[in-house]
Order: structure tokens, then sequence, then C-alpha cells
């Protein structure tokens, strides 16, 4: 079978070819917001673009007693606007020919376009339904940082980008950019001034300091899962090919990353500790500065097990293996998670893997057609089973 006679047989499929065939780099997504619009018209399913280009999808509740649900999935892609041409190999991948094929996050968005065209047409009893589909993931978050979250009247949100079919992810890590610099007061001759004990080599400086802070994983919990690390990124100090120089200033930088608030803040307190130590022992010869910059907020897990249950419960009703867990990194889990809908509740997230999507980012990048219609039964049988 090749791809066409593939889409053919399959609307989902052809959806998803659809969607990867229009070039949507981050900031550039207004070809795939027109498309994702033109879809809901033609269905009478109610979509929006808000002012900063996101789409906004709502299909009302029918049963005002139950509660609404929130997907999300952004529309940008790694890659360029040249054009995408899918083909389908022996293993029953889809691929595109010589670049990126956008299964990250167009695998998402054309689950969750698919089931609000089945739910807008179906007699399913439900809470209603809203779907965020944003610009911009890739390079900055701009898109869903630009959000309206007060127009949002769910709490719960299935952020539709994983790349395996099954992920339930409960949280997630923050990054947090750590800056440090060193500052000796006197530099000077690496052979007239060597003697002088005022004078201390900034770079020998902030390598004794680096000794001394903390490296890699910083706290996990009972399974071993990283909750808190810490990462040196890199020193700089002096010039290698000069060594007749007594440095004046050097600098460090770490990222941490953090499932928790709290155990975040315990090693931002250990360092700058070890910072004002630093600082005590060398006293009026050279001086420490720690800077801490969050670029993302932590995403923590819910005290609320209600929807990971409901999730592993759906999966294996549907043949499929569910892998509840956290992760070490960001999505836009993160931004949900500190923030509240329009009842001031605030969001509890999830990231959900909705297909396998392998090589991602790559010109390798492709996706298991299969595992996408899998996933659809899944996303079909949690929103049952969620609205029971």
């Amino acid at each position: 079978m090749n791809i066409d006679e593939l889409r053919t047989s399959n609307e989902l499929v052809d959806l998803f070819c659809k969607l990867a065939e229009i070039p949507s780099p981050s900031l550039k997504e207004a070809d795939v917001a027109n498309y994702i619009k033109d879809f809901c018209a033609e269905n009478n399913i109610f979509c929006k673009l808000d002012d900063y280009g996101n789409v906004y999808i709502h299909i009302p509740p029918t049963d005002e007693t139950k509660q609404y649900m929130l997907l999300s999935s952004h529309m940008d892609v790694i890659g360029d606007d040249s054009p995408v041409k899918v083909y389908l190999d022996e293993q029953g991948l889809i691929h595109a020919e010589n670049r990126t094929l956008g299964a990250d996050d167009k695998a998402g968005v054309a689950n969750a376009l698919y089931f609000a065209k089945y739910l807008s047409k179906s007699d399913m009893k439900h809470g209603g339904l809203e779907i965020v589909f944003t610009r911009d993931e890739e390079s900055g978050m701009s898109g869903i940082r630009n959000l309206d979250f007060g127009m949002l009247k769910s709490k719960y949100v299935l952020v539709l980008d994983s790349d395996s079919l099954g992920q339930f992810m409960t949280s997630g890590a923050s990054y947090t950019l750590v800056t440090i610099d060193v500052h000796s007061f006197k530099g000077g001759h690496s052979g007239i001034d060597i003697g002088d004990e005022t004078r201390e080599n900034a770079a020998k400086l902030i390598a004794d300091l680096v000794s001394e802070l903390p490296q890699g994983v910083f706290y996990s919990d009972e399974n071993h899962t990283v909750i808190t690390s810490c990462n040196l990124g890199g020193i700089a100090a002096g010039n290698v090919d000069v060594t007749n120089v007594i440095n004046t200033d050097a600098k460090a930088t770490y990222s941490i990353r953090s499932s928790s608030r709290e155990h975040e803040d315990e090693l931002k307190k250990l360092m700058s500790f070890q910072v004002e130590d630093f600082n005590r022992e060398h006293a009026g010869v050279a001086r420490a500065e720690i800077l801490f910059e969050e670029h993302l907020p932590p995403f923590e897990k819910s005290w609320d097990n209600f929807i990971p249950q409901m999730f592993e419960a759906a999966a294996k009703a549907v043949g499929v293996t569910p892998e509840v867990g956290s992760f070490h990194a960001g999505a836009e889990t993160h931004i949900y998670a500190n923030n509240m809908n329009s009842k001031n509740e605030k969001f509890i997230p999830f990231l959900v893997g909705l297909a396998d999507v392998h090589n991602m980012h790559s010109v390798e990048e492709n996706v298991d057609y299969e595992s996408m219609l899998k996933g659809q039964d899944v996303l079909r049988k949690f929103f049952e089973d969620f609205n029971k």
C-alpha cells in the first residue's frame, strides 16, 4: 500500500498528511491555522483565532453536570517553509522527503482535530470540549505565553505532545539558567606580580568555586526518577593562548531542572550559600555574584490521581500499554500548570502521547500511522470514561 491508498482509506491519516504538507516553522503558522479554521467551518465546529494567532475550538456540553476537558497541541514544527512531500515506507512509517516531517506536533493536532469532528457528530453526553492549538512552541513558547487563560473553562488539560503512544507524564522539570561571575580586584603580570597575595587569578578562583558546587542529580525519588538536577554548562576565563596575565574576570553557567519547586529552592539556597562562603574567604581580593533566571517554571505533580488512573484504564482497554511517569524536560504543560482558568481553578495538565514519533526534529523523522490510529482509540475511550 502506498501513501495515496492509505490516505484514501483512512480519514485521520489523510488529515495528518494534509497538516504535515503545510510548512509551519515557528511564527509562520498562519496557513495551518487557516486550514484548521476552514476544517471546523465545514464541520460546524466553533473555531476562532486569538489576537496572537493561536486557535481556540469549543464544543459546548450536552450535559451541564459534567466537566469540560481541554486538549492542547502546537502548530509549529522544526524545519523551514520549503515544500513537504510525504511518503509511506515498507514498515508503515510516514516520512517527508529530504526534510523534517513535523509529526511533532502535527500528530497531536490531527488527533485532537479529528476527535473534535467525531465528538461534534456523536450523541455522547459530555461536559464540553475545548481545544487550543498554539504557535511558536519550539522556539520560545510565545504562543501559550500569550494565551488568554481566563477564557478557558476546563480544569484538566491533555497536552498531546509526547513522542510515544501511551505515555502519560504527570510532572516535568523547570529550566533555570544560573550565571556565576567572579571578579578579582587586581590583575597583573604572571611573573612580576605572582608573589603578591592581594592578587588572585579569577580563572583559578572560579575553578575552585565550581569544584565545590553540585553537579548532576541533586534529588531523586524512591523510584530513582530524577526530580532536581544541576548541570555545569561551561566556564569562561582568560585566554588559553595567553599565560602571562593574572586574570581578573571569569564566568560559569549552569542549568537547573526540577519538577519540584521545594527541591529547586533548596538547591538554589545551597549554591547561594557556597558563593557567600567564597566571598567571605576571599574578602578584599575577589568577589563572586550568582544570578538565577527562571526560563520555564516547574510542572509539579498534582495530588489528583483521578485522571492518571482513568488514562491507564482507558489505554489498557484498547490494547495500549500505558506509561505513567515524569519527564526531566520542558513542555507547554509547565505554563498551564502555573495558570488558572475562568473559574480561578489551577489547571491540572498532563503530557500525553497518542502516536509513536521517531527521530524527532531530523530529516529521518517519521510517525507510525497505526500508532496514531490507536492513539485516537485511547483518546475516545478516555473521554467516554471521563464523561460517565
